[in-house]
Order: structure tokens, then C-alpha cells, then sequence
């Protein structure tokens, strides 16, 4: 099963060398997105709205970067694909994907927000750690729903009408989580609390996908 996902996670990666003009798009809808935001703001944004801003984009990064990561599939590619590989393999290399490219997208916005909209962050190195954590959240929820979009006439709508309901309780804990960044004061154990919430949630999104992934699949 190892051997199955590291080569559909490189054939994954050699396909976005190949077609790097997606990339470069995201890439380009995060920095125009940030410097509309820092024109729109000419004074520094507070804190608390620094952070909502930040986790509201990172939301829309993650659907235009991981949504395509079932659409893009063929029907006889995926029956290639069926030939060669299990269901969970398959799967399994598309989360590890989706959460490697989305994990440089959270960074990439991450500077691009510190040097426009300043940094209102007093613990930055709490507060990458917290960013890395929501984006592989936000990245499992989103790569499953684009699996069951997929197999729903290719429509890339759906992945926002069953996302953004699974994907609110996940994104405004990270907002309060990232609280603790900010200086805030927390009680004793909160932040773990939190921290392990959110952790078991992504545990929960992993199983279902495994789970359900297969039935997809022969479908």
C-alpha cells in the first residue's frame, strides 16, 4: 500500500509541475486578494479582524486549490486508475497531497499578510503552528467533498453547498484558537482542548473518507 500511495502522490506532484499555470493561478488569487485587502485598509486592521480576515481567505484558497483535485480526473483516468490501485491508496495520496499543497498556500498567504497587512501577531512561531494545523483541516473536509462532487456530474458547486456546513464549527475554532496568539489569555488547558478537538475531527474526516471513498469508487 505504501508503494501504491508515494506513486500516485508523485504522479499528483508531476502533474502540477507540468501545469503550472494552476498553480501560479492560486498563487496569483492569493496576492491580489491580500493587496486588495491592503488597499481597502489603509490603517492597520485590529487584531481580531486581522484574524477573521485571514482564516476567511484561507478558506477560499483552499477551495480553489483543493476543489480540482477530483475534478480533474477523467472518467478513464479513473478507470486507469481503478486497475491499478485500492480505493483507501487512492485516497490516502490525494489528502497527502491536498494537505502538502495547501500547507504552502497557508504559508505563502501567511508572509503576504505580514508584509501588507502588517503583524498584529505576538507569538508568531504559536501562531504558524496554529496556521499549519487549519489548513490540514480545512484541506481533509474539502478533498473528500471534492471525491463526492466528482461523481455529481462534475459540479464543483456542490463542493461549497456540503463544505462550508462541515467546515464552520472547524474554521471558527481555529479563530479562537489563534486567540492565544494574539496574547490572549486562555484558561488552563483551553488551548489543548481546542487543540485536540480540532485534531479529532480531522481524525473523524480521514475515517469517513476511507470508509466512503470505496463505495465512490466502484460507482
Amino acid at each position: 500500500m505504501m508503494k501504491h500511495i508515494a506513486a500516485l502522490l508523485k504522479k499528483d506532484i508531476l502533474l502540477e509541475l507540468r501545469q503550472q499555470h494552476t498553480f501560479y493561478g492560486i498563487l496569483l488569487y492569493v496576492a491580489s486578494t491580500v493587496f486588495v485587502l491592503f488597499l481597502a485598509s489603509p490603517d492597520k486592521p485590529a487584531a481580531d479582524t486581522w484574524n477573521s480576515l485571514f482564516w476567511v481567505i484561507q478558506l477560499f484558497v483552499c477551495v480553489n486549490t483543493v476543489a480540482k483535485s477530483f475534478l480533474q480526473e477523467s472518467r478513464g483516468r479513473m478507470l486507469y486508475f481503478y486497475t491499478l490501485s485500492s480505493p483507501v491508496s487512492f485516497i490516502i495520496a490525494k489528502l497527502l497531497y491536498n494537505i502538502v499543497l495547501m500547507l504552502l498556500m497557508s504559508v505563502v498567504t501567511l508572509l503576504l499578510f505580514y508584509a501588507f497587512l502588517e503583524n498584529p501577531v505576538s507569538d508568531s512561531l504559536r501562531f504558524l503552528g496554529i496556521v499549519l494545523l487549519g489548513g490540514t483541516s480545512i484541506s481533509l473536509v474539502f478533498t473528500l467533498m471534492s471525491a463526492i462532487a466528482a461523481k455529481a456530474q462534475q459540479n464543483a458547486a456542490l463542493i461549497a453547498i456540503l463544505g462550508f456546513p462541515i467546515i464552520l464549527p472547524q474554521l471558527l475554532m481555529m479563530m479562537k484558537l489563534s486567540k492565544a496568539a494574539f496574547g490572549e489569555v486562555f484558561r488552563d488547558g483551553a488551548v489543548l482542548q481546542l487543540v485536540g478537538l480540532i485534531g479529532l475531527l480531522d481524525l473523524m474526516v480521514i475515517a469517513m473518507a476511507v470508509i466512503l471513498f470505496p463505495y465512490l469508487w466502484k460507482d
